[in-house]
């Protein structure tokens, strides 16, 4: 603006003409749209989201998940209901079905894990005895022990028997049909033993959610690698992961390697999300560059992510990447349009183009101001028409007709100044 004001007075304009053209483009150059361009979208979007049971907690979450290229989801309570069953005893060196449920459940009524749950909750249907059990330990990643009447029994994984009891390969080698049998129509199978044998196995099946396999196949068709994580053996695993059409399965992950597999990820150059519902998966959740929390998770999992998904319908976390991308674009279009003023309004109000009757005046100068702070505003609430897998056509062609519009509205206004 001083540079235009005294350019025009010293090339022998008045002072009041060369004053004029200062206050002109000073006030064309005022960055009210370049201000507004960012906060209204985002506060459009985000009120969006919330609409549609997406809590984004800023800007910055809904930045990162355009440019998400990968997506881990962890298994159960995410992937599936989170309220598996009891299906299966196999009696092995104890003969009897309901002792086995008996100390199985009495173990698992002090663990917070979901598998525990069902246990416990067939025992309660069934009328089974709940015993008392001391010196409890739960291992992470491995199971749990503890005594009953004295003796001390341990129930969990294939790691538990091996690494913890001390048994040898040789033990479990006598299970392993039946073991894979189960483990092949994707159930989780525990064994129970002492310490000196295997005495039963029990399995709980966690049957996949109803929007999983859409959600995955829609996340895989946008070009996003879609994996699962998991603590379950390899073979249950690809059995669950074969259900919901993913092919990119990571099993036998101890809750304190989650995070670590997600770095790993994140080496290979691609920006990386977590979907987990979790105590265990708070650290993956904060080691992703985006986490998504699950509505029905733990507290600490839904503090940890920066996107929670209200309603616990996998589909959202698609409506989260698409809103992301719409709302970025329409980001762009505002820091475009903010420029696009500056680039057509400032040579017209420093008279560059007089010759042509091209002028403003400062009074009009602050109309056109006005006018491009509402172009801005405006193209931010279209995002209030977003629906989910649907296209906003209206929003989609608003930047060219905006253009046009104001471009005609600059010019419009250099020709009016021109004849006062």
């Amino acid at each position: 603006a001083v540079g235009a004001g005294l350019a025009w007075y010293l090339t022998g304009a008045a002072a009041v003409f060369s004053l004029q053209i200062f206050i002109a483009v000073l006030v064309i150059a005022c960055p009210c749209a370049l201000g507004l361009a960012t906060p209204t979208a985002i506060m459009v979007g985000t009120g969006k989201g919330a609409e549609h049971g997406v809590l984004i907690k800023g800007g910055e979450p809904l930045e990162m998940a355009c440019k998400i290229g990968a997506i881990v989801f962890d298994k159960t309570g995410t992937l599936t209901k989170g309220k598996p069953e009891l299906t299966d005893v196999v009696e092995i060196e104890m003969k009897d079905e309901e002792e086995i449920i008996s100390i199985a459940a009495s173990l698992e009524k002090l663990s917070e894990h979901p598998l525990a749950e069902a246990i416990v909750n067939h025992a309660d249907e069934e009328g089974i005895a709940i015993q008392e059990v001391n010196d409890f330990r739960a291992i992470p990643g491995h199971g749990v022990e503890g005594k009953i009447a004295g003796k001390k029994y341990f129930l969990g994984n294939r790691k538990l028997i091996t690494d913890i009891v001390g048994l040898s390969e040789v033990e479990i080698k006598k299970v392993e049909r039946k073991m894979s049998k189960l483990e092949d129509a994707g159930k989780t199978v525990m064994l129970m033993a002492d310490n000196e044998h295997i005495l039963g196995m029990i399995a709980v099946a966690d049957t996949i959610k109803e929007s999983t396999v859409e959600a995955v196949k829609e996340l895989q068709r946008r070009g996003l690698q879609v994996f699962m994580i998991t603590g379950d053996n390899r073979r249950t695993a690809e059995a669950i992961a074969k259900q919901a059409g993913i092919k990119n399965v990571l099993a036998e992950v101890l809750p304190q390697d989650k995070a670590e597999e997600i770095k790993k990820l994140q080496g290979t150059g691609v920006k990386v999300a977590m979907v987990g519902d979790g105590i265990n998966d708070a650290p993956a959740l904060a080691q992703a560059d985006l986490g998504i929390a699950m509505g029905s998770g733990t507290d600490v999992a839904m503090e940890t992510g920066g996107v929670v998904i209200i309603k616990n319908d996998l589909r959202d976390v698609l409506t989260a990447i698409e809103l992301s991308r719409e709302t970025m674009s329409k980001i762009k279009q505002n820091m475009f349009f903010a420029l696009l003023y500056n680039v057509i309004g400032i040579p017209i109000a420093a008279r560059v183009f007089a010759g042509l009757g091209l002028v403003l005046r400062p009074e009009l100068a602050g109309l056109a101001m006005a006018f491009s702070s509402i172009s801005v505003v405006s193209n931010s609430l279209l995002l209030k028409r977003f629906k989910p897998g649907r296209r906003n056509y209206l929003s989609m062609i608003a930047p060219y007709l905006m253009t046009a519009l104001f471009a005609f509205l600059f010019i419009e206004f250099g020709r009016l100044s021109g004849e006062m």
